[in-house]
């Protein structure tokens, strides 16, 4: 049975996916800004966001809120904080491509412990708590069984917000496909993430996260038997945004078939 933050998790994450869904057959007609050099922001994004902090709110007055639209909200310091991402794949959205999920993750002292993914198009919801496992459609789900990067088919995205690494981070793809099969850029992290605990794929990485885009992704990760860690491979959600996750041998040998091509700055 879920525990009651997910089941709030899952109502905020419905009531967004709703506003997604009602927005799809009319996206010309949609207000869209840019928030900053070649990230995009649309009504939609707002109004998702909207529906999840008034459901989290209800729910749970005295938490904090880190939404990637409205920013940090509620009691300062306080021990939880929920980091959403209402549409996770908007640019994928506005463009008619069905890959875009809504994020929400609960956190005790920075540590997610909560998390909802939802894929509204699929009807997929993605769920797991801190030490109950991991779940899609409330069928456990495990991550994938490869120990070796040699065969294996991996996720990444190239950090728009942070192109003075692309260099880098072509030189990281470049190294994982020496011997890996495959790797798809497919513009969600929350789904990348949620696939991987998923086994659908074999691993993940990724520079220049944001906490909302990964937190959820991560826990289901672990709660699925994997790991997830920065580049050089210290565990725990990075605060830099760098991330591996895969099964605990894979994700090893990806942080070492990468480390060549890291450069100074990506290590921290």
């Amino acid at each position: 049975m879920a525990r009651p933050a997910v089941t709030v998790a899952i109502r905020a994450a419905r009531a967004a996916g709703s506003v997604i869904l009602r927005y799809m057959n009319r996206l010309d007609s949609v207000v869209v800004s840019e928030k900053r050099h070649l990230d995009f922001v649309s009504e939609v994004d707002r109004q998702a966001e909207a529906e999840i902090v008034r459901e989290l709110r209800r729910a749970y007055p005295d938490h904090a809120i880190l939404g990637e639209e409205s920013g940090a909200s509620g009691k300062a310091g306080a021990r939880f904080t929920w980091a959403v991402d209402p549409l996770d794949g908007t640019h994928n959205y506005l463009r008619g491509i069905p890959q875009f999920a809504v994020s929400i993750a609960q956190l005790d002292r920075g540590e997610p412990v909560h998390a909802v993914i939802l894929d509204p198009l699929r009807n997929e919801i993605f769920t797991a708590s801190k030490g109950d496992g991991a779940f899609l459609n409330d069928r456990r789900i495990r991550v994938g069984r490869r120990e070796s990067l040699d065969g294996a088919m991996l996720a990444t995205g190239f950090p728009y917000r942070q192109r003075q690494h692309l260099d880098a981070q072509l030189a990281m793809t470049r190294e994982v496909l020496k011997r890996a099969e495959d790797i798809r850029r497919a513009g969600s992290a929350a789904l990348d993430l949620a696939w991987t605990a998923n086994g659908r794929l074999d691993g993940y990485f990724e520079t220049g996260l944001e906490v909302w885009d990964m937190a959820a992704g991560c826990l289901l990760v672990r709660e699925a038997g994997g790991r997830y860690c920065d580049l050089v491979g210290r565990d725990g959600l990075p605060g830099s945004g760098n991330i591996v996750a895969a099964n605990h041998m894979l994700a090893e040998q990806i942080v070492e078939a990468i480390a060549p091509a890291l450069t100074s700055a990506l290590k921290r």
